[in-house]
């Protein structure tokens, strides 16, 4: 309780909810993954129930137009599936991807930029080239390529079980070296505090120095850093799946339901495209308000 009370007094609420974009953008957020993680229990219809699907139902209108049906408050899709149901299903998806992606990125990250920024010399310069090399490239480009590479080195008979987590690693690996060149930078002034210091005259391991005292000192801008991340992570998956070469048309996350939509979206099924894309640019923004806010938030010296 004590905790909780100094948390509700902190300067960190505080700032919080003194700032209107932060507390809008983190409502619309709540929204957003509270009807993905209970889209089980909100959605009017299971898009993965293919018994429930009839092509008959197919590119119904929303309600609120001409020819809508109510039982269809956004309309269908291609395929018969209730879209408010498919955003909240697809919506859950594309969070998944995105987190888990991101987590991976700051896991591989962060280790290698505790070791480059302690150890130094050779060891840097090797890993810090290489996060140079790929920042040089788009992100999205190298997510294509490794998702190109790990689809051809599978077996066919694993690519429909295993798409999801390529999609995962290949986001993932895309994104490592913004965590590693952070790390690395603060590693590096932390590596000549006192503290630091004296754990090595009492003769502390590298491993123990890095991970227990080190590694808390650097997570700030990390967590900063992760928040901003997981937007373009979202997009990132939206991409590839816009592109086809992320998950399958029969797997409504937003961006297939986009690439779905925008083959009818001059022919009239407007919808289709329209409120993936909403849902989408509404989520990625929020989550970018954040953590601008979070970065503010988290430095006195941008107060």
């Amino acid at each position: 309780m004590q905790a909780l009370a100094r948390f509700l007094d902190s300067d960190f609420l505080y700032s919080f909810r003194r700032n209107p974009v932060a507390v809008v953008s983190a409502l619309v957020l709540a929204i957003c993954i509270g009807g993905a993680v209970l889209a089980p229990l909100l959605a009017p219809y299971n898009p993965f129930d293919l018994a429930s699907l009839s092509l008959m139902d197919s590119f119904r209108p929303p309600a609120f137009i001409a020819d809508g049906d109510a039982s269809h408050v956004i309309g269908t899709d291609d395929q018969g599936r209730d879209l408010l149901s498919a955003i909240m299903y697809g919506t859950r998806v594309s969070i998944f991807v995105a987190a888990l992606a991101i987590a991976f990125a700051l896991t591989l990250g962060t280790a290698i930029g505790l070791v480059a920024g302690y150890l130094g010399g050779a060891v840097d310069a090797v890993l810090m080239r290489i996060a140079d090399v790929q920042l040089t490239f788009p992100a999205i480009l190298i997510a294509l390529l490794v998702d190109g590479i790990l689809r051809a080195a599978l077996p066919r008979e694993f690519h429909d079980r295993m798409e999801i987590w390529v999609l995962i690693f290949a986001i993932g690996i895309a994104r490592w070296p913004q965590f590693a060149r952070t790390v690395r930078g603060s590693t590096l002034v932390e590596r000549g505090r006192e503290y630091v210091m004296a754990a090595q005259v009492i003769g502390l391991s590298s491993r123990r120095i890095m991970t227990s005292h080190i590694l808390p000192n650097v997570l700030g801008p990390v967590l900063v850093i992760a928040t901003l991340n997981l937007g373009l992570a979202v997009l990132d998956e939206a991409t590839l799946s816009f592109l086809g070469v992320g998950l399958a048309p029969t797997e409504p996350s937003l961006g297939t339901l986009i690439r779905i939509g925008n083959n009818f979206l001059f022919s009239g099924e407007w919808w289709i495209t329209i409120f993936p894309g909403v849902t989408l640019a509404a989520m990625v923004l929020s989550i970018n308000l954040l953590g601008d806010w979070l970065r503010d938030a988290l430095n006195p010296r941008l107060r």
